[in-house]
């Protein structure tokens, strides 16, 4: 039985930059990069359907490529962590 219930930090109230904002986008792009290179270095290849047995996947293509459904998953990911950094008292600035 699975007893886990996620509790993330709570990030509801936390506003981020422009700056910030825009860094977002570079930090999903570099998700989306950094999936890649970790799945085709497990052996995975483009394929028009996801197919876990001969390890094909449609995502394996350029960020800029990607369905915006598909950015908008690296997106969240991205901005969720940053409004963490944000929500701690930690500050990100461009130098």
């Amino acid at each position: 039985m699975n007893t886990y219930t996620p509790k993330p930090i709570d990030t509801s109230k936390v506003n981020l930059t422009d700056d910030l904002l825009e860094l977002t986008e570079h930090l999903a792009e570099n998700t989306h990069e950094i999936w890649s290179k970790q799945r085709m270095g497990e052996g995975w290849t483009w394929g028009p359907e996801r197919d876990d047995k001969s390890k094909k996947h449609p995502d394996l293509i350029p960020y800029a490529d990607l369905l915006e459904s598909e950015k908008e998953y690296d997106r969240m990911t991205a901005m969720e962590t940053l409004k963490v950094i944000v929500g701690l008292g930690y500050r990100v600035r461009k130098s």
